[in-house]
């Protein structure tokens, strides 16, 4: 694993007269032509990836990258644009740029997407048009429990913890605390646990430890606590073959909404999967056989 930076300049930050870094971790041989991009949920990092990566990385070049405002990647100067899907998928196209497969012909591009980040691929696949063209289809999309409608009660639930900042005496304690709200990734080991709240954490000045996340993206996500998030739309637009993992205890994407994705748009294979919410976090073998096995075959 090699872990890495980038400058980006998008004219869709609220401050463009500053660049800011974007963090990503990078597994395979760099001339692979058959390239993964793995992109988590809305407050997780680039390191949730390392299980699946790892079993990806003999057979291609797997870029797990931090969001704007998530892990290693800088903060933005307006948390408004926290809200601004255009400034994630300009990201995420300066991301592909500077790794250099743009205009390769020979490329083969997946993308494998928890939530948030299931939303961002399937947003690059339908080709919405952009400053920075993606000439590179989408081969393949894995997206692990979202789908096109978002209901107002998942979100309500989500933000009473987002951008709370709460502050712990010790990384013990804030691993307990990680276990506790994130209870619905379902059944994983100790060892899973341990690497999840590893990377998720940040010690501050004052000896307390806390998230590795803007706070701030609470301010832009409230917004959208009057009703659901319908994306019916974009999803007909979807013409890319796609496996959608869904907890079978979600709130986030029903058994409803995952029946019409099967017969809609991509026309989804769709896995439930037992004992876990929102959201399947491809760490467990299980989990990544079926990603692998989706990618590969």
């Amino acid at each position: 694993m090699r872990l890495k930076h980038f400058p980006v300049f998008s004219s869709y930050a609220g401050d463009a007269s500053n660049s800011r870094h974007i963090a990503y971790a990078e597994w395979g041989q760099p001339d692979n032509p058959h390239i993964v991009v793995c992109v988590h949920g809305l407050t997780r990092n680039c390191r949730d990836f390392d299980f699946l990566a790892q079993a990806l990385a003999a057979d291609c070049r797997v870029i797990c990258v931090d969001v704007v405002g998530r892990g290693q990647s800088d903060w933005l100067v307006d948390a408004a644009d926290y809200d601004n899907y255009f400034l994630y998928l300009s990201d995420a196209v300066a991301l592909l740029e500077h790794i250099g497969v743009l205009g390769d012909a020979s490329i083969q591009l997946d993308w494998v997407g928890v939530s948030m980040g299931g939303l961002i691929g399937m947003a690059l696949a339908i080709q919405l048009p952009l400053p920075l063209p993606l000439p590179i289809p989408i081969r393949r999309l894995v997206m692990s429990d979202i789908g096109p409608l978002i209901p107002v009660a998942a979100l309500t639930r989500i933000a009473q913890y987002l951008g709370r900042d709460p502050r712990f005496a010790s990384f013990d304690e804030f691993e307990t605390y990680v276990k506790k709200i994130s209870v619905s990734f379902g059944p994983l080991t100790e060892a899973q646990w341990h690497h999840l709240a590893l990377h998720s954490v940040r010690e501050f000045d004052d000896g307390t430890y806390g998230f590795r996340y803007d706070p701030r993206i609470a301010e832009s996500f409230k917004k959208h606590l009057s009703g659901d998030i319908d994306l019916w739309a974009q999803w007909d637009a979807l013409h890319v073959p796609t496996l959608v993992l869904r907890g079978m205890q979600s709130d986030l994407l029903s058994a409803e909404t995952a029946r019409e994705m099967q017969v809609r748009g991509a026309r989804a294979q769709i896995i439930e999967l037992p004992g876990i919410g929102h959201s399947p976090m491809l760490v467990s073998d299980d989990q990544i056989a079926l990603v692998k096995d989706f990618l590969l075959t």
